[in-house]
């Protein structure tokens, strides 16, 4: 025990501040609880065994990440690939569920072999540092954009001027407001938890204000998760016709698990010199495990969370605050009213804070370098404009070995950039863009 608090002080936190954070970050990615079953049922995967498989999937990964990794990371199925499964996978191309997860797991099951092997963090270590400050600062953005979007302060607009102001004179918008300068003031003043007391007490609000309904009842025995458990197609994913998709999977999760992996870090000052993540292997085995274990249960895509921002910002250094985490996933089973009740008037503002304390990384980049800037700027500018964080980061992946070339640089760019963009450029030829 002494020498779990002697590691805590080592870190420059406390057990108080790592459950604080941990809080944080289970209540900013707590509505995955209900979001994710709300679209892979679009799919045909049945509402309530998607939910039980949600939560025990974060559960899982946040776990091992707490306890093998020891970093304040959770995991939880990502909300790309959930879409592009529920979407495109199956709406559009119209393959079966259970083919997908198929892919979910080779995915998976291929991440673990390259993490053991360490090639996966060899290619990893292998980004540049400006890059690498980039992926945070798109999230960053990224974060701002859904938060915006979720608030309504931001809205869907027409051709030609895709978004537009929303509603400002709506109750809901308003509270939103509300809630985005309660927790800047919070911050402002460091008060300790300043996002979670924020994102609480514009929940109360709502609540009071009628904009959010209060749960029909606060707890409830979890349905069964056997109509999806171990209904995985091995065989259809490894098919021919398949190999596209399979390869958007595999593609889409390594650079959305490697940008939120180096963004969050960067923002927990976890990164050294280089940019580059010491002991990456551990958080990424925690990934990896994670999305081989999400595709037995019957769910897709797992990784660390850009949420997990939010619980850094609150203070967690250590692997305590995902171990939180995990805790409050499993109690999510039995309270899912409740979480699923947390009003995106009261979440939705904690992402602009968060996204706004992740563009720090921009002043670090070198601008007057265009070999350097130019990837990181469409790396940046694209994770938002596109609404896919995947996107953003392949673009930058293609055209920095491609700008050093150009500037007879070529010996600056390591072998396993070469890779990575190899396989970028495979993403864009097989991404299907129907």
């Amino acid at each position: 025990m002494l020498e779990r608090w002697f590691a805590l002080a080592r870190a420059g936190t406390t057990a108080r501040r790592e459950l604080v954070a941990g809080v944080t970050t289970f209540v900013t990615m707590s509505y995955i609880v209900a979001v994710n079953p709300a679209i892979l049922h679009a799919a045909g995967i049945p509402i309530g065994p998607s939910m039980v498989a949600t939560a025990l999937t974060a559960a899982f990964g946040s776990l091992i990440m707490g306890l093998w990794a020891n970093r304040p990371f959770a995991i939880a199925p990502y909300m790309g690939e959930n879409a592009f499964v529920a979407y495109t996978v199956v709406g559009v191309l119209g393959y079966r569920w259970q083919t997908a997860l198929g892919a979910v797991f080779f995915a998976g099951l291929l991440f673990t072999l390259l993490t053991i092997a360490r090639i996966r963090q060899w290619m990893i270590e292998a980004l540049p540092a400006d890059l690498s400050h980039s992926f945070a600062a798109g999230i960053g953005l990224f974060l701002t954009f859904v938060g915006l979007n979720e608030a309504g302060i931001v809205a869907i607009g027409v051709p030609g001027a895709p978004v537009r102001v929303g509603n400002l004179g709506t109750l809901p918008v308003q509270i939103a407001i509300v809630g985005f300068i309660l927790i800047s003031l919070l911050a402002l003043r460091q008060v300790p938890g300043a996002i979670l007391i924020g994102i609480l007490a514009t929940a109360a609000l709502a609540f009071a204000m009628g904009i959010a309904p209060m749960p029909p009842r606060w707890v409830s025995l979890p349905p069964s998760p056997m109509p999806i458990v171990m209904k995985l197609e091995l065989g259809n994913a490894l098919s021919v016709g398949f190999f596209g998709v399979l390869m958007s999977i595999f593609v889409m999760a390594l650079v959305d698990t490697m940008g939120s992996l180096i963004g969050v870090s960067a923002r927990a000052g976890f990164l050294d010199e280089n940019g580059s993540l010491p002991g990456i292997e551990r958080p990424m085995l925690a990934d990896a495990l994670a999305t081989t274990f999400a595709a037995l249960v019957g769910t897709t895509t797992s990784g660390v969370f850009v949420e997990s921002a939010a619980g850094v910002q609150a203070g967690g250094r250590t692997g305590l605050t995902a171990v939180v985490v995990a805790i409050l996933f499993l109690l999510a089973l039995f309270f899912e009213p409740i979480v699923a009740a947390i009003p995106r008037e009261a979440y939705a503002p904690a992402l602009v804070v968060v996204g706004a304390t992740m563009m720090a990384p921009v002043a670090k980049i070198q601008f007057d370098d265009y070999t350097e800037l130019i990837p990181a700027f469409a790396t940046i500018a694209l994770m938002s404009f596109t609404y896919n964080i995947g996107v953003g980061i392949t673009s930058g992946l293609v055209l920095y070995p491609m700008f050093k070339v150009a500037a007879g640089r070529a010996r600056e760019v390591r072998p396993g950039l070469w890779i990575l963009c190899a396989l970028s450029i495979l993403f864009y030829a097989f991404y299907p863009y129907k």
